[in-house]
């Protein structure tokens, strides 16, 4: 079966900004774009607003290598809705939402010299909100689907403007992000059917698996051949800290998935994994590439 494939690097500072530092972003970035190259593939960077302002030579390296630029709000915050409480961090107000995108999209225009026409929410935290106020800047896709939690939407489609997880007339595309649907949940939210962290916490024979599953289960269920959207973020290939990290008023402690095989280990499972996803015919594109493909349709 030929399908696509959409990786999405989500640029922010390390370990989902539960720290300050860019080593991720200054170490990780460098190995990604080697690896792409290597196998000839583009990825749509999400730039969070202030991790371009404050790496605009990495900025510029990676829109200069051709992948497509993104945005990924200004701070990474919570942007839409929340799927799950986290301890101290809420949701924007609606009222704040557009300004700070407006803000968000210039520092990643101002860093890299390209306009970005694609988003995601952090944490895949988007909303019917988010996706009107997206839609009046002028985005032309949004990436935040979470196919994990909301199980109705397959593939990319235009969502209704009343109902952002519904089929609709708007003109923005929305990209599910891969799960395997296949599977039974013992998560509440349906977390465990989601591909992040799998890669590698668990290899990436170990999401395969889970692609090729969900490959047959989609058989009969799509109007156009398959798109799985991946996320992944450069502070998974750079040695992150493990257990209690300071945070400038106290400890933090990431649950240990998030940062487990975080650098080297990382790398050579992504590796893996484009080179069996290639030979599984999958054909690697960007968001913006995507969203000239279904304005065809």
């Amino acid at each position: 079966m030929r399908f696509k494939v959409v990786f999405g690097i989500d640029m922010e500072t390390d370990i989902g900004s539960w720290t300050p530092e860019y080593r991720g972003v200054r170490e990780g970035t460098p190995l990604l774009l080697e690896l792409f190259e290597k196998y000839d593939i583009k990825g749509t960077f999400f730039w969070v607003g202030v991790t371009a302002r404050d790496n605009p030579e990495m900025a510029k390296s990676v829109a200069q290598a051709g992948h497509e630029t993104g945005f990924h709000s200004l701070y990474h915050e919570t942007v839409g809705e929340a799927l799950f409480p986290i301890p101290g961090v809420y949701p924007l107000l609606p009222e704040e939402l557009e300004n700070r995108l407006v803000i968000a999209k210039k520092m990643v225009w101002d860093a890299t010299g390209i306009e970005p026409t694609s988003f995601r929410s952090p944490r895949l935290f988007g909303s019917t909100h988010v996706v009107n106020v997206l839609e009046r800047l002028n985005i032309r896709v949004d990436s935040s689907y979470p196919m994990y939690y909301f199980r109705k939407q397959l593939e990319p489609y235009h969502p209704a403007a009343l109902d952002w997880t519904e089929k609709g007339e708007m003109k923005i595309l929305e990209i599910p992000n891969f799960a395997d649907l296949s599977m039974e949940s013992h998560d509440q939210y349906g977390r465990d059917r989601d591909q992040w962290p799998l890669f590698r916490t668990e290899g990436a024979e170990s999401l395969l698996e889970h692609i090729r599953n969900f490959l047959e289960y989609a058989k009969g269920k799509l109007d156009n051949a398959p798109v799985l959207c991946f996320y992944f973020h450069p502070w998974e290939f750079a040695e992150m800290p493990q257990g209690e990290i300071y945070s400038g008023e106290g400890y933090v402690k990431p649950d240990p998935f998030i940062v487990r095989n975080c650098g080297d280990y990382a790398l050579r499972q992504l590796d893996i994994l484009i080179s069996a996803l290639k030979n599984m015919r999958a054909e690697f594109t960007t968001c913006r590439d995507l969203a000239q493909v279904f304005d065809r349709m």
